[in-house]
């Protein structure tokens, strides 16, 4: 049976698999190290934490997790300069002036000036677009509508 470095206690066998030493506060203070770990940038997203053991330090060094976006590992390497080939020179086109346009007209509504004051007095008495449309023999969307555009022509 395995036995604590420092106190000397029996070490339970799972615990004796990878400590040498127990749970004691004194023998914890005295014996536990901390892990080191490494930040792996996966996506923009979130990274990847592993604890730096001899495992993760020789697929670190054989490229595992290197980004393959880039040229290099971690952070982005400058690349070699490269002689930049000669552009034929092109005439900078003139800026042609800009023609002012006119506001486009309103578009032509497909209803009468009649059936828009009629729909808002009954709108404002608090009938439904259905119960209008049926008094003005219209559709409800063509009242929904009439009421919209007065409504907007109101805000502006």
């Amino acid at each position: 049976m395995a036995q604590c470095i420092t106190c000397g206690t029996e070490l339970h066998p799972d615990r004796a698999k990878k400590y040498n030493y127990c749970m004691a506060p004194e023998c914890q203070e005295k014996n536990a190290k901390g892990l080191t770990m490494v930040a792996i940038g996966m996506n923009k997203a979130a990274e990847e934490f592993l604890i730096l053991d001899e495992d993760t330090r020789e697929d670190l060094a054989s490229g595992k997790y290197r980004d393959q976006r880039r040229g290099s590992y971690g952070t982005s390497a400058a690349e070699p300069a490269r002689p930049a080939a000669p552009r034929p020179e092109v005439p900078a086109p003139r800026r042609a002036r800009r023609a002012r346009r006119a506001p486009a007209p309103p578009a032509p509504r497909p209803w009468t000036g009649k059936q828009e004051r009629l729909a808002l007095l009954y709108n404002e008495q608090g009938l439904r677009p259905a119960e209008i449309a049926q008094k003005l023999g219209v559709s409800s969307y063509l009242v929904t509508q009439i009421i919209l555009a007065a409504k907007n022509k109101a805000k502006i």
